[in-house]
């Protein structure tokens, strides 16, 4: 396996990827992270610890130093993540969204081509691959029945969705166009280890442990399909070594559940681990719903499954155990995220919270 570029390496979907590749495919990695926020060294510090894992900081965006690195590399994949991911953020501050989604897409895809199509030659350019990696919630809202399909048509409803519909469209002319390997997948809502706390399960899992209010919006019926973290990782793997060239690759972990059922089940499992002086469901707040919230996403992992032989390991009890274990054992990783970076406070009200 020749060297891999990972984008966004150092977040939570892209640091699992990179453990993955590194820790069981023995893969050489070079991660390239922005380092914002929600980004964190100590994600790929095991990968790192190898020596087959570096890390550059540089934004996506900067596309002269994304074009001279993919030359100086000569990857044979580049696995691109990075992307801000945020629903509620994307409410209050759109433009990061758009600059980093978009451009940073566009950027990335320039620098492959500059490289597939000048640098590289022979095996090393059939072998090369770009992944583009992306989210259900570019197909917008499904109703209660059906899933969405690789050919479901494009209806985002936030900021954050239609940045990264017009990525996908990006992606895909650049492989119609130029020629580009691309090769893109969408996937349902990822958990586990290393979660930015701001999101549903970690949030809800560190407000529990911590006995504050735990916010559900509206009535708590909007339905997720929950997928494992490192499921995830090892499709998208699979995806950029064996996918069909132009095709997409919807991944999902076939656990859906609605909004109110992942924050009580998160409840019992901290009540049986940790307990404490009252039921943790007693926690539970329901508040003003976000602006645009989809109510249902469900993916149809069939494609995938079919042609590539990938499966889900963990259906979502599981998944959530080992998810809530990780972040008992893991307070040392947290806490300093609560302290300084995101307390747990509402994100993505349409309007400033007045005072």
């Amino acid at each position: 396996m020749g060297k891999i570029v990972v984008t966004g390496g150092a977040g939570f979907i892209g640091s699992a990827l990179v453990r993955h590749l590194v820790l069981e495919q023995g893969a050489e990695v070079l991660v390239i992270d922005k380092m914002t926020y929600a980004a964190n060294r100590a994600n790929i510090a095991p990968a790192e610890a190898t020596g087959r894992c570096r890390l550059i900081v540089e934004d996506i965006c900067n596309q002269k130093a994304m074009t001279e690195i993919i030359a100086r590399e000569a990857p044979q994949q580049i696995l691109h993540l990075a992307a801000e991911s945020h629903v509620d953020r994307s409410i209050s501050g759109p433009r990061d969204f758009v600059e980093t989604n978009v451009i940073g897409t566009y950027s990335m895809l320039e620098a492959a081509r500059a490289y597939w199509s000048g640098s590289a030659a022979g095996e090393v350019k059939d072998a090369f691959r770009f992944l583009h990696v992306s989210t259900d919630e570019v197909y917008g809202s499904l109703g209660p029945e059906g899933l969405f399909h690789e050919t479901t048509p494009y209806d985002p409803s936030s900021p954050y969705s239609a940045s990264k519909a017009a990525s996908d469209h990006l992606a895909k002319a650049w492989f119609r166009t130029y020629g580009l390997p691309v090769v893109v997948s969408n996937c349902s809502n990822n958990y586990g280890p290393y979660h930015f706390p701001e999101k549903l399960i970690p949030l809800v899992i560190l407000n529990a442990l911590e006995g504050k209010e735990l916010p559900v919006y509206g009535d708590g019926s909007n339905i997720r399909d929950w997928l494992y973290v490192e499921d995830h990782a090892k499709a998208l793997s699979l995806i950029a070594t064996k996918g069909r060239l132009g095709e997409t690759y919807n991944v999902g972990g076939r656990n859906e559940r609605t909004n109110l059922h992942v924050v009580e089940r998160i409840c019992d499992v901290l009540d049986r681990l940790v307990p404490a002086g009252r039921p943790r469901r007693e926690l539970i707040k329901f508040v003003t719903d976000r602006p645009g919230h989809d109510h249902r996403y469900a993916i149809d992992a069939t494609k995938l499954e079919d042609e590539l032989g990938w499966r889900a390991e963990e259906n979502f009890e599981s998944g959530l155990a080992k998810t809530v274990r990780w972040y008992l054992d893991n307070a040392d990783w947290w806490t300093p995220l609560r302290k300084s970076v995101y307390s747990g406070e509402r994100l993505g009200l349409a309007e400033p919270q007045k005072a």
